[in-house]
């Protein structure tokens, strides 16, 4: 059951990263849940010694989510970096 709330959660985080970095109309379904899934081991990996503050996505809750959003962010930034040499 954890990883179904898993794929649903990060699908859910990946979709909102990929509207705050206006890459929305690139990306499908797929790619949402992948980004918002490894979005989620990076912000926990960022916010968790920096801040102190973890989530999973295993199991819902919102600061999961805002990390696994955060961190989905963090790697979409990375990729249009190396895809077009800035951050938009």
């Amino acid at each position: 059951m954890g990883w179904i709330i898993a794929l649903i959660v990060g699908g859910v985080a990946g979709w909102l990263a990929s509207l705050v970095m206006n890459r929305d109309a690139s990306m499908g379904i797929f790619w949402n849940i992948v980004v918002g899934c490894v979005g989620s081991v990076i912000g926990n990996l960022i916010a968790g010694p920096l801040l102190g503050i973890g989530g999973s996505v295993q199991e819902f809750s919102i600061m999961g989510l805002v990390v696994a959003v955060l961190g989905a962010v963090v790697l979409l930034g990375v990729v249009n970096l190396i895809q077009r040499g800035r951050v938009r």
